[in-house]
């Protein structure tokens, strides 16, 4: 065999450190997954300088009006769609600016979709959906690094001169090569032995979160620290803002409930209030 047709080693797909998991306890089981998840944290911190030229490079396009797309399948797909549709209500954003695509579509966000995973142009196609620009983003999301779906829309966006980027939990893997950007967060074998809903999912939760975050407030959506653009949806969030404008303005509660209910957000309470 060719060195160039060897099949990368799936770090993800490795034997469990641990043995006889139904003869633990109830204890010995959270301890011993526990002492697991311990180590991504590290894994996801020796990554950041990855993460922020991915960033770097995302930034200017969302300014330029482009869009990111998450895409995956299984575990990774969902979390993509969770993470984007968090930061409408979050950073009060519209639902246009980052895009969760999953193989299967929405029905496979509860159920699985046999066989989704597998076609390789299907990613390309959910995607034309949305009529991608030069100024758009597509992150493919894979612990594997092999899904098909994922590594042909990668593919494919590339060529067509969209920027792209994978996290993945493997080395040297197909998504790595497809990508312009690769995030590789090596977090070892899972406790339960190619589970990847477990380390390498809670790993690419951490990446997400921080990716978005991290452009949501380059993109002026945070002022301090405060979810200034956050949607008045509930009472808690409505109860949040009015006391971010007690703390900011002085104002009494009813006075800034007042305030925020009118403006209909902190961002814009806090401008009109400094025209007065």
């Amino acid at each position: 065999m060719k060195e160039e047709d060897a099949k990368p080693i799936k770090i993800t797909e490795q034997t469990s450190h641990f043995d006889h998991l139904e003869q633990m306890s109830v204890l010995e089981i959270l301890q011993h997954i526990n002492e697991e998840d311990a180590m991504v944290a590290e894994a996801v911190k020796q990554v950041i300088p990855k993460i922020n030229v991915l960033i770097e490079a995302i930034e200017p396009r969302l300014k330029r009006g482009g869009r990111l797309f998450y895409i995956g399948a299984g575990t990774s797909g969902r979390l993509g769609v969770l993470d984007a549709s968090e930061l409408p209500p979050t950073f009060g954003v519209p639902e246009t600016w980052v895009v969760g695509v999953i193989a299967g579509g929405d029905r496979a966000l509860r159920h699985t979709v046999e066989m989704a995973e597998d076609v390789a142009e299907q990613g390309w196609r959910d995607l034309l959906a949305y009529h991608p620009t030069a100024d758009d983003t597509v992150l493919g999301i894979a612990a594997s690094g092999t899904t098909p779906y994922v590594v042909g829309a990668v593919s494919m966006a590339r060529q067509h001169g969209l920027l792209t980027g994978g996290i993945t939990n493997n080395l040297n893997t197909p998504l790595a090569k497809a990508a312009d950007y690769v995030i590789e967060t090596i977090v070892g074998p899972e406790f339960v032995t190619g589970s990847t809903r477990m380390k390498s999912g809670t790993a690419q939760k951490m990446i997400l979160n921080m990716i978005s975050t991290t452009l949501m407030i380059r993109l002026g959506r945070v002022r301090g620290n405060r979810m200034v653009n956050m949607q008045l949806s509930n009472a808690k969030l409505i109860d949040r803002g009015t006391r971010m404008l007690q703390e900011t303005l002085g104002l009494s509660y009813d006075e800034a409930r007042r305030c925020l209910l009118e403006a209909g957000s902190v961002e814009k309470a806090l401008k009109q209030r400094s025209a007065f």
